[in-house]
């Protein structure tokens, strides 16, 4: 992955340096404490991931700033983004997820490190490019509004802190999205059965394997969000 460090305190530069020179596959292609030089290296390279300090208090910028100026980019590839923060607020957890942030990390929690920095940005990767591949074959069209909330699930329970939270599905999806969970589910479901009515059923017996209920023909939104959690995790 080539990534981009937007991070204020040089110990921790100088960690991430340091295992980034041990891994294979990562190399940072920008190590700043400027929001604005994120935003040019992100102009004017490939860039699949951005970890990004959201208190630059010995830099210039902030995380909000860079987050704010990423909404307008026109890029045609959005960079998976994990911020780490001293921050310990609902509030602004709430902002990043609604603005394309994949995860976040507490400073102070017990097993921050930059090792599980990387890992994660290496595994959400991994996890998003199965899982929209995935999506794909089974007939989920990418401009379907459905297809948007699945696959927001799917990586969320794929993640640690969906793995780790009590938040459910509809919670995530709810507070992410700003819509009703009615709205939410209607809209993954009619996805769900739209893909089932488009693609050949020799097809849907290969790539979805589970049982489905005979009375209704097609998978629950819940049933084919945790299939496809469980099958991506057999395939990384």
């Amino acid at each position: 992955m080539k990534l981009i460090l937007i991070e204020d305190e040089k110990k921790e530069q100088d960690k991430f340096k340091k295992l980034a020179e041990k891994m294979n596959d990562v190399t940072f292609v920008k190590i700043t404490n400027s929001t604005e030089e994120g935003i040019k290296c992100l102009k004017e390279n490939d860039i699949d991931g951005v970890i990004l300090d959201l208190e630059l208090n010995s830099g210039t910028g902030n995380g909000f700033e860079f987050l704010e100026k990423l909404k307008i980019m026109k890029l045609s590839k959005i960079p998976k983004i994990v911020v780490t923060t001293n921050v310990y607020s609902d509030s602004v957890y709430d902002y990043l997820h609604q603005n394309k942030v994949d995860f976040i990390f507490y400073k102070k929690q017990e097993n921050y490190n930059v090792e599980n920095v990387i890992n994660t940005l290496l595994l959400l990767n991994n996890y998003t490019n199965t899982a929209s591949t995935e999506l794909d074959l089974i007939g989920i069209a990418s401009h379907l509004q459905g297809r948007k909330y699945l696959f927001d699930a799917i990586t969320y329970l794929l993640s640690e802190e969906g793995e780790n939270s009590q938040v459910s599905i509809n919670q995530y999806l709810l507070s992410k999205h700003k819509r009703p969970t009615s709205t939410i589910n209607r809209a993954m479901q009619n996805a769900i059965v739209r893909a089932w009515r488009v693609t050949a059923i020799e097809d849907l017996e290969k790539l979805y394997t589970a049982h489905i209920n005979y009375n209704t023909g097609v998978p629950t939104p819940v049933e084919f969000i945790y299939y496809y959690v469980d099958k991506t995790k057999k395939e990384i």
